[in-house]
């Protein structure tokens, strides 16, 4: 397994990998509007683009040709010294297998090159991945709620991580 930097002309690969993983994710948190809405806002090849230009960093988790995950970050998120980790997804039948820890560590390592203090993430309160989050040594620092439009509200806890 290899993570990749991706480019542009690779976000349909974050797209695609987004639309299978989401509905096992979010399936049982969001109802099924509120998740095709926030895909189609937060995955379109636009809104990715958008992202990249405001200099969130995405990977790819491939193996021979088969893209199995992915995560964006930005580094010195907001000007405070500490990286943003805005995305991480692997497929669910890879889940368990190290792909999110892979992924993670790459981040942290660019995170600590350009001398950022800190990780910090925000994850739905009712979404169980806050417990792979806390194995890896992040503590939940406050609540967060998030209006995202057509009524929608993101409930986050804003987790935290020391590097």
């Amino acid at each position: 397994m290899q993570i990749l930097q991706a480019d542009k002309s690779q976000l349909h690969i974050v797209r695609d990998l987004a639309y299978k993983i989401w509905p096992d994710a979010y399936g049982e948190i969001l109802s099924e509007a509120q998740l095709d809405y926030m895909l189609e806002n937060f995955y379109a090849i636009p809104a990715l683009e958008a992202q990249m230009e405001k200099h969130h960093v995405f990977l790819l988790a491939e193996e021979n040709g088969t893209f199995y995950g992915f995560a964006a970050y930005e580094i010195n998120c907001n000007a405070t010294g500490k990286t943003k980790l805005h995305k991480i997804y692997v497929l669910p039948e890879t889940q368990g297998r190290g792909l999110g820890k892979l992924l993670l560590n790459e981040v942290e390592t660019a995170a600590k090159q350009a001398g950022n203090s800190h990780l910090f993430l925000n994850v739905n309160r009712y979404n169980i991945a806050q417990e792979f989050y806390k194995r890896l040594g992040f503590e939940i620092v406050h609540e967060e709620d998030i209006e995202i439009g057509n009524g929608y509200l993101m409930e986050d806890f804003v987790m935290e991580k020391s590097l």
